[in-house]
């Protein structure tokens, strides 16, 4: 389901899976995957009001909660206890630290937090330390941002983390993963228990995380994801549209639904934004239109400085809020923390 912006992704999902209830189909037989633990209370909340207390026995939450359940049940399958723990950002800064420490390396170049950002990114790609080693690309990428023992390091992290009986974020994702591929009789018993895949926001599922529902829908691929191609903005993070760009060609027998009427915004609105993202290759396509009609037309100021920037704004706030507007009318969104101090 192509849904554009505002035009009610979340409502498709879980009117989708009310449907499927009605249906007959059984709770438990419906995993539904989402980005946030708010999604996923909001979603279970709305359902529960369209079809009762049965909805509860839905499986419902982020990737990483709903992995991090199966991973307890089948940890001693990966050599791990049940009682594993989880490493936050932190936890996973800290051991970097200690290990760039005992490497005699230079703390510098070797930032804990760039380091975990780069480990990160590896193993949403699916990519082992092993593989990381032994492509030459990656080394010369490491070479040439001056940080050739990377490999080593996130080798070696890895290492202690299964020695600590700890996995970070990542590993929930990578080590079901793991988990899926090495037993399949473990990946025939979840598939045998979720029949249907629904996914919230699937623009921004990496490939880990797409691999992971490919191997659940298994041969029956009963997946319905819900996104938005033209709201991928989450590269940084590991994410790839790709994901939904290609998802009729990983799937047979698709049927792409367009969501195209927005909820939220004016003409003027929606005409500039339509304007701007049909220039984007790299997209499935759609139109964006309303019954809001035109409204105020879009105004677009340019400046030479952020000082300048922010005093057109202030000013601007300040002549509405003298002709009567409230300061509790008006947001300011920026795109990077720096701008704040100015304004």
């Amino acid at each position: 389901i192509i849904a554009g912006a505002g035009s009610g992704k979340t409502r498709v999902l879980t009117t989708r899976i009310a449907y499927m209830l009605a249906q007959g189909i059984p709770a438990h037989s419906i995993l539904a995957l989402t980005f946030t633990n708010k999604a996923a209370r909001e979603m279970k909340e709305r359902i529960e009001k369209m079809v009762g207390p049965q909805s509860r026995y839905i499986c419902m939450g982020t990737f990483h909660s709903v992995f991090s359940r199966i991973l307890r049940e089948n940890a001693e399958a990966l050599g791990y206890t049940k009682e594993y723990t989880i490493y936050d950002t932190n936890d996973a800064k800290n051991l970097i630290k200690t290990i760039v420490k005992d490497m005699g390396l230079n703390d510098e170049k070797y930032k804990p937090g760039l380091i975990a950002s780069r480990i990160s990114i590896a193993k949403n790609n699916l990519i082992t330390p092993g593989a990381y080693i032994q492509n030459t690309m990656f080394a010369t990428e490491d070479r040439r941002a001056q940080m050739p023992e990377f490999g080593n390091i996130y080798a070696e992290y890895c290492r202690r983390c299964k020695l600590n009986g700890a996995m970070d974020f990542d590993d929930l994702l990578l080590q079901t993963n793991f988990l899926f591929r090495d037993h399949p009789e473990v990946l025939a018993k979840y598939q045998e228990r979720f029949q249907y895949v629904l996914v919230d926001e699937y623009q921004d599922t990496n490939p880990s995380q797409s691999r992971l529902v490919n191997l659940l829908a298994g041969y029956k691929q009963n997946v319905c994801v819900v996104g938005d191609d033209d709201q991928s903005i989450y590269s940084f993070r590991g994410a790839t549209v790709d994901n939904i760009l290609g998802f009729d060609t990983e799937y047979s027998n698709v049927k792409t639904i367009r969501l195209e009427q927005n909820y939220r915004s004016t003409e003027n609105i929606l005409n500039a934004a339509n304007g701007i993202i049909r220039n984007n290759q790299s997209r499935k396509g759609k139109e964006l239109w309303t019954k809001a009609g035109k409204g105020e037309k879009v105004h677009l100021k340019f400046v030479y400085t952020q000082v300048e920037e922010s005093e057109f704004i202030c000013n601007t706030i300040a002549q509405k809020v003298r002709a009567g507007a409230r300061y509790s009318d008006f947001a300011i969104l920026y795109r990077v923390n720096a701008i704040s101090g100015s304004l």
